[in-house]
């Protein structure tokens, strides 16, 4: 069952990953310094008054995502925040240095 759950945790973050069809996509945003993983799993704009595409894009990315935490944790009898958190920590592993990343205390640092 861990090997399902880490599976299916891993599917997901490749899904998170991919970008959505819209003028700004998450790669490109990260690469700018918008947008940042969190540790919560989801993303999060790193302005506090982000332009609205940046908006869009975050809102966008975190309505998929809680989507897909859901449905892992149905399926493995869990807690959406335990699938979302370890989601987060696989996706900031997985970030390269430079990338903003924000902690469960709303502030932003760079990778190292």
């Amino acid at each position: 069952m861990v090997r399902r759950f880490a599976t299916a945790i891993a599917l997901l973050a490749a899904l998170a990953l991919a970008a959505p069809a819209s003028a700004l996509d998450l790669d490109a945003a990260k690469r700018q310094g918008l947008v940042g993983e969190m540790t919560s799993g989801y993303v999060g704009a790193v302005q506090s008054n982000p332009p609205a595409d940046v908006a869009a894009l975050v809102a966008e990315v975190n309505t998929r995502r809680a989507a897909g935490y859901r449905e892992i944790a149905t399926r493995n009898g869990t807690a959406v925040e335990a699938v979302a958190a370890l989601a987060g920590q696989k996706l900031i592993d997985r970030a390269p240095p430079g990338a903003w990343i924000g902690d469960a205390g709303g502030r932003w640092y760079q990778k190292k």
